[in-house]
């Protein structure tokens, strides 16, 4: 098997382990706070926004530098550095005692964790160009597969033994994540720092952000904060909509597994068809569905119902992400995807900070449940930029044709 091949397949499973370990005690992070520190309802949904908001603005400030850190000297330091800092973090939240060390652990988890920014910088730059948008949504898939396996046995593990369990777990499977990436993962001296120089096309960093590829990071923004606006406040919803009986905790691992699964399918399926169809016209279809699908959700009135149409809307949501990511790192020069995917990481932190922030302070003034209201107004929003998208690329092909044609003219 190559060794392209043989890389993508063993960080796909590190991948799911990682993600698996922040999915068993993260999502939960709602009761878990008030087992803690007991406080109002208005309170956990001001603290449910600043924990998931704060690793995503500290990961804001530090995926653009890692990325840079990356081309210089390598994609494997940066996941073992990322690995090694969730081995610890996750770790240590199973034995805080107060609030403010949850908050600290969560800064810090921005700071030193990274590992989906790191392992998808690792495979764009170690897969040969013609596999790389299968490459990009294969690995894509084992992230979101991550999140849906992690809930569920995070909602199990939390009922039998306890939330604190949870984080012990996740550290664990974390480590055995490192472990993988340490002994198997290979990679290509030639695709970073010195040995590169003889090869490099000697662009700056900052002029492979086209007007194409900035409206792709737009897209990719828009559409991480629709993926996660709704999902730290899941929790809450379930506890105020399930019947006397039922287990809110399981419910929620539920929810979040068949998003995650959803998704995680959505990004196998759907970049092997972006491989065959234009990309751009299939981004439009899926937001536009998803559209559809959204204003389903908010219909719904029971949690079998919910779960099920809020899952499948995952489904087409998730196929979007991969398939801008694939575009993105065709559009870039080799030497310069981690750059590029630190900046993507950035942009994708700024969602996560926006997302739980929106989410706080349309809950308290609205109610849980007007959350989901923002999903369709962003969706009418991507939608707008694909059809720029779409003329900018039509107009842009256009110029070029005419300056193909003149330069042959003149030969």
């Amino acid at each position: 098997m190559e060794r392209w091949k043989i890389n993508l397949y063993a960080l796909w499973l590190t991948q799911v382990l990682s993600l698996t370990s922040f999915g068993l005690g993260m999502p939960f992070l709602p009761f878990y706070i008030q087992e803690i520190s007991p406080m109002s309802p208005e309170m956990v949904k001001w603290y449910t926004g600043v924990l998931n908001a704060l690793p995503a603005l500290t990961m804001a400030v530090m995926s653009p530098i890692w990325g840079v850190v990356s081309d210089r000297y390598g994609r494997k330091l940066m996941l073992l550095r990322a690995m090694a800092g969730g081995v610890l973090i996750i770790g240590l939240l199973g034995l805080v005692t107060e609030m403010w060390q949850i908050v600290v652990l969560r800064g810090l988890q921005g700071i030193f964790t990274g590992t989906v920014t790191a392992a998808l910088a690792f495979v764009a730059s170690n897969t040969p160009s013609k596999n790389l948008s299968y490459a990009i949504g294969f690995l894509s898939s084992s992230t979101f597969l991550g999140y849906a396996i992690g809930p569920i046995i995070g909602g199990m593990v939390a009922e039998w033994f306890g939330y604190r369990v949870s984080f012990f777990v996740g550290a664990g499977l974390m480590l055995a994540a490192f472990l993988m990436v340490y002994f198997i993962i290979i990679e290509d001296p030639k695709s970073y720092g010195q040995k590169l120089e003889k090869q490099k096309n000697d662009v700056p960093w900052y002029k492979i952000f086209t007007p194409a590829i900035l409206m792709l990071l737009i897209v990719l923004l828009i559409n991480r904060v629709t993926r996660t606006v709704f999902t730290p406040y899941i929790p809450i919803y379930v506890a105020e909509v399930i019947p006397a009986g039922k287990s809110a905790t399981q419910w929620t691992g539920y929810i979040n597994g068949f998003a995650g699964f959803s998704t995680a399918m959505a990004a196998i399926i759907i970049s092997r068809i972006a491989d065959r169809y234009d990309k751009r016209r299939l981004m439009f279809l899926l937001a536009f569905v998803t559209l559809g699908l959204s204003l389903l959700v908010l219909r719904t009135t029971g949690i079998l119902s919910f779960t099920l149409f809020y899952g499948v809307m995952f489904f087409t949501l998730g196929g979007i992400e991969p398939i801008a990511m694939a575009m993105t790192a065709e559009l870039t020069p080799a030497d310069r995807r981690g750059t590029l995917f630190g900046f993507q990481g950035l942009l994708g932190s700024i969602g996560m900070v926006m997302s739980p922030m929106f989410g706080a302070w349309v809950s308290v003034a609205y109610g849980v449940r007007a959350i989901l209201w923002i999903i369709p107004v962003l969706l009418v929003l991507n939608l707008v930029i694909f059809a720029i998208r779409g003329r900018y690329a039509r107009h842009h092909g256009k110029a070029q044709g005419k300056a193909a044609e003149q330069a042959a003219e003149k030969v």
